[in-house]
Parts: structure tokens; C-alpha cells; sequence
């Protein structure tokens, strides 16, 4: 039986696309993001993928500022949701396709933790490191790059013109 949407990020849903099978089991509760528990990460994720047009976007923009804020600092989150960005990309019927690729563009591009850690190398000794994030994340979006060859054949030519910038980040 399908449960519908609150509204509100978080809100726990009984079903999911089948691009979103595997989401119950990251352990989101364990996770942060920019707010502090990564929870309401799976509600987002379900409404870009479930939600209309406006409530996708602004869903993207929402877990935009929850895994990478500013466009440039990512999360211990954001590896975990990569993933599920890449597959929601690869959905025909998501309607924020192309923004979603210009996130996934951001977080292969963040490097502002390494660029602190340089001038401030004790962040390194730190229990939580979000140097270890940044990699992470960005090795979850280069995992995953192989999709760019099926995104640049689309007929959208938002999309294609996103993938390409994601492609030139990724050096591909």
C-alpha cells in the first residue's frame, strides 16, 4: 500500500520508486548532514522522485543545502545520497533532471575541506573528517560516470548541456 507524501521532508514513506529500493538501507539515522541527522535525506530524495515539478525542485534544493551547501561544502551525507542522485538522474520522469546533474557536478568539485585542511592540518586529527567526506563523495559521483554516455544521448537539452559540464568536471 502506498503512502502518500506529507509535504514534509522526512516523512517516512511505505514505498518507493524501485530506483529508490536500497534507500532504507543506508542508515541515514547514524549520518549528518548540514542540519545535523541525515533523516529527512530519504523524504527528499522520495519527493524529487515521486513529487511534481515544483515540489521536486524544491526538494533538490533543500537536500542542495543539506549535503552540499554554498554549491561547495559537502557532508558526511553526501556520499551516501550520490547514488540515489545518479539514479534519479538516469529517471525519465523526474522532472529536475538537469539540476540534479549540476549538483552532482558541485560535489565532484568540492575541495573547500582540503583547501582548510592545508592551512589548518589539526581538521585531519579530528574524529569527525570531513576531508574523508569530501573524497568520498567525490569518489561516489566518479563511480557512477560511466551514465554520462546514456544522459548525452537524451533529446532534453538542459540535461545534455548539464551532463557535459559534468563531464568536463569529471575529466571524462
Amino acid at each position: 500500500m502506498r503512502t502518500a507524501s506529507t509535504g514534509q521532508p522526512g516523512t517516512e514513506r511505505s514505498d518507493h520508486p524501485a530506483i529508490l529500493g536500497t534507500l532504507d538501507e543506508v542508515p541515514w539515522h547514524e549520518i549528518q548532514d548540514s542540519t545535523g541527522s541525515a533523516t529527512a535525506i530519504p523524504g527528499l530524495l522520495d519527493d524529487i522522485a515521486r513529487g511534481s515539478a515544483d515540489t521536486a525542485t524544491a526538494a533538490l534544493g533543500e537536500l542542495r543545502k543539506r549535503i552540499c551547501q554554498y554549491g561547495f561544502v559537502v557532508e558526511q551525507a553526501t556520499a551516501a545520497t550520490v547514488p540515489f542522485l545518479w539514479e534519479l538522474a538516469q529517471s525519465p520522469h523526474v522532472t529536475c533532471r538537469p539540476q540534479i546533474i549540476r549538483l552532482l557536478a558541485s560535489i565532484a568539485d568540492a575541495r573547500q575541506w582540503e583547501h582548510t585542511a592545508s592551512a589548518y592540518p589539526k581538521l585531519l586529527n579530528h574524529r569527525e573528517n570531513p576531508v574523508a567526506w569530501e573524497r568520498a563523495a567525490r569518489q561516489a559521483v566518479h563511480a557512477r560516470r560511466g551514465t554520462l554516455r546514456s544522459l548525452l544521448d537524451e533529446q532534453d537539452t538542459e540535461l545534455v548541456r548539464a551532463t557535459g559540464e559534468l563531464a568536463r568536471t569529471l575529466g571524462v
